[in-house]
């Protein structure tokens, strides 16, 4: 085995040094069925219980309308200042949740509660009834508990006292908070076909999901539309049994296929490689400019016998040097590689930093001689 020189820093994907041929993985690791998603559902509430932790006066001002249309709506009228309601122990949330595509009313999900306002923390708030709608903007549950953000906030009080703070302090869950009232209204049973759709399309992948498809239902019984999408048609012996087909076509073997890509991120010197980059012969000469500035700062104290006097003052003097190094570089001849494990050898032959790697894979690219995709993230 080829170990990689220290300081490279390569993130290598599939193969780590050897081509390897593709494992089969199952369809339903790589693809999803067309209708059978979650929901997204938001809704607007508030947490009431807080120990003068919540939203204050200056940017509160919604919350304080939200606690009068509460308080209206049960049947308490105020002839108070509505500045008045605001004591801090109430704060303005969002709250969100996922509602799975076959979730029947009665079950519970855990929703997501974020403050909106300036609430210093939810730590011991009571979520109040909170319809939750989605895009329809139809209501599917109902939320309300008590808020766990998994940390606290304290500190010994007064002017002077300290604070101690754990985790984040504006967002928590409620745990199975949200009780379901209504299902999204999936029908699988009358379903005539089933579209499976490719996390990620490629047009050689599609092929060899229908080619499974067909090695277990006959041919003809599915049909790749495109690159991302696969149509198969539900046999008549699977009328009434969706569920039995969808479950069999998951659980089918592919190779799946992927273009060559090499995905670097400069930021943090990170370089990925796939598994079928190659690069073609090729010199490579890199080197390093360094400039580094050094600022000193000098006392310059007078003799004893002038402090005091006017013929002596203590001055501050700044002392610069600028000192520029090149380093050396050696023009390295890279021959055509054939497998991901040679392109790994080549690219540590250079001898250089990660974020350096990024600049060389970028000329590679430029100048032909990287056969693959470049993704600079």
């Amino acid at each position: 085995m080829i170990r990689a020189k220290t300081g490279i820093g390569l993130v290598v994907l599939g193969s780590l040094l050897w081509a390897m041929p593709a494992n089969a993985v199952r369809i339903k690791d790589v693809g999803s069925f067309e209708g059978v998603r979650d929901n997204q559902l938001i809704g607007y509430g508030l947490v009431v219980g807080l120990d003068r932790t919540g939203d204050q006066v200056i940017g509160g001002q919604f919350t304080i309308q939200a606690m009068m249309s509460m308080l209206n709506k049960m049947g308490i009228n105020l002839v108070i200042d509505p500045i008045q309601l605001l004591t801090r122990n109430i704060a303005s949330v969002m709250v969100t949740a996922k509602l799975p595509p076959f979730a029947k009313p009665g079950l519970t999900l855990d929703v997501l509660v974020s403050s909106m306002a300036n609430a210093k923390s939810l730590q011991g708030g009571t979520l109040l009834l909170t319809p939750l709608k989605a895009a329809n903007q139809q209501v599917y549950a109902v939320a309300q508990g008590p808020v766990s953000i998994g940390g606290f906030l304290g500190g010994t009080g007064g002017a002077g006292g300290s604070t101690t703070t754990k985790n984040h302090q504006s967002a928590g869950i409620v745990p199975g908070g949200a009780i379901i009232e209504k299902d999204a209204g999936i029908d699988i049973e009358s379903w005539e076909t089933v579209s499976v759709l490719l996390r990620h399309p490629d047009f050689t992948t599609a092929i060899r999901t229908t080619e499974a498809i067909d090695g277990v239902f006959g041919k003809g019984s599915a049909m790749a539309v495109n690159s991302g999408l696969v149509r198969a048609s539900i046999p008549a012996t699977f009328r009434g049994r969706v569920v039995e087909y969808i479950a069999t076509i998951e659980g089918l073997d592919i190779n799946v296929d992927m273009p060559a890509k090499v995905v670097v991120n400069e930021r943090t010197g990170t370089v990925v490689l796939g598994e079928h980059v190659r690069i073609s012969t090729c010199a490579i000469s890199h080197g390093n400019l360094t400039i580094s500035v050094k600022n000193t700062l000098n006392v310059s104290q007078p003799p004893a016998p002038l402090i005091g006097s006017t013929g002596g003052q203590t001055t501050v003097t700044e002392d610069v040097q600028t000192e520029v190094k090149e380093q050396e570089s050696r023009l390295v001849v890279v021959d055509e590689t054939v497998t991901l494990g040679e392109v790994v050898r080549a690219l540590n032959a250079v001898g250089v930093t990660p974020r350096d790697l990024v600049a060389i894979l970028s000329a590679l690219r430029a100048a032909g001689a990287l056969q693959a995709n470049l993704d600079v993230v």
